[in-house]
């Protein structure tokens, strides 16, 4: 089973450990950060969505006509805009990339941030908003007719796109949470179905409910199955620990100066189901398996993607691989020195994740046609 790896698409160089040295959107940094992604075996490289940050299908445009090879995970909100002119953008932004976007549709789990640009949905609404939405969006992807829609958020006439994906039948669609309302609408939906980091114990559930949902959408196939990490990594056990302890350190200092992504997020109990999870994670031990540390989630409130992996480039590549083992063939990491980590982590991690997946491939190819996995084994 191939593997893949995501990164991130920043469009400056600030994280929660400092802030940035720009503008928000530093076009020099953004092709940098992408051409260091692109140079050192990563597959894809995420554009996140924010209420008040640059928007990302812009922002991709330019990435896509400066690189070559590097797919592009684009982030999007279904409240932002109708989606007929939303499946047109992402169908020209395929015709521009050539063919490397998949869309990561975002429903939202914070009231006060959706509100922020005049969404006042509650949850549960989102979710079936963003079901139908993406319906609506494959089929302007691949209908060369006219055709009318009849919805519980949308209504609209003979409608025909002019501009169609590169891409056949269609772009990607990615999805992600971790409520009973997302599993429903991501399993019926989503080609990738995104997780956070979460002990494996947690993790292998998660894959099982998002499965046991596309099986009763009526699926004959599952979503792929995308986990995010924030590796820590320095060449010995005692340097990787000292990393995280400085970076958790980092993390604090900002919120007490005031100034942290963090303040904003400790303002009040995540709502979100994932962000709680990893706060509970976070309350109940600080290590887990291999090389899953927690603090980092902890001193940003269950903050998106925050727990880290730690150690050194073999023992992360090992842990990465016990996800893979659970069948999650896209794996995710963003460090705290987006561009110094990103370069780090494709010369040592994922040519050791690379290799022993290809190794264990050559050996299942060996073994014959009739022989199981090891994800299939672990199921037995």
């Amino acid at each position: 089973m191939p593997v893949e790896f995501l990164g991130i698409a920043a469009t400056h160089d600030g994280s929660e450990t400092r802030p940035r040295s720009g503008a928000a959107f530093d076009k020099e940094y953004t092709l940098r950060l992408a051409r260091a992604h692109e140079d050192h075996g990563w597959d894809r490289v995420l554009f996140a969505y924010g209420s008040g940050s640059p928007v990302p299908a812009p922002a991709a445009g330019y990435l896509a006509a400066r690189t070559e090879r590097l797919q592009i995970l684009l982030a999007h909100r279904p409240n932002v805009a109708y989606p007929t002119y939303a499946a047109r953008s992402f169908a020209t932004l395929d015709q521009i990339s050539d063919g490397r976007l998949t869309v990561h549709f975002i429903t939202g789990g914070s009231d006060r941030e959706q509100r922020r640009e005049g969404d006042t949905l509650t949850k549960d609404e989102r979710y079936a908003r963003t079901r139908e939405y993406i319906e609506i969006v494959k089929k302007v992807w691949t209908r060369h007719e006219p055709f009318d829609h009849e919805g519980a958020h949308y209504r609209f006439h003979d409608f025909v796109s002019d501009v169609f994906p590169v891409q056949r039948p269609r772009p990607g669609v990615s999805f992600g949470g971790s409520s009973p309302a997302a599993y429903e609408a991501g399993g019926a939906e989503a080609d990738v179905y995104c997780l956070w980091g979460e002990p494996l114990a947690e993790t292998a559930r998660q894959i099982q409910a998002v499965k046991e949902a596309a099986r009763a959408a009526g699926r004959q196939d599952v979503p792929r199955i995308q986990v995010a990490f924030r590796p820590i990594i320095a060449p010995t056990k005692e340097l990787a620990w000292e990393k995280a302890h400085r970076t958790v350190g980092a993390i604090k200092a900002r919120g007490e100066r005031g100034d942290a992504l963090v303040k904003r997020h400790h303002r009040e109990a995540p709502e979100n189901t994932g962000s709680q999870r990893l706060i509970a994670f976070a309350e109940r031990g600080e290590r887990y398996d291999r090389a899953l540390w927690t603090p980092t989630a902890a001193a940003t409130g269950g903050a998106g993607n925050s727990n880290a992996l730690v150690g050194t480039p073999e023992t992360v590549a090992q842990a990465l691989l016990d996800y893979y083992d659970l069948g999650v063939d896209i794996l995710s990491a963003r460090g705290y020195d987006l561009l110094g980590d990103a370069i780090d982590f494709g010369r040592h991690v994922i040519p050791l994740v690379r290799e022993e997946v290809a190794r264990r491939d050559r050996a299942s190819a060996a073994r014959g046609p009739h022989a199981l996995d090891p994800a299939e084994s672990a199921a037995l």
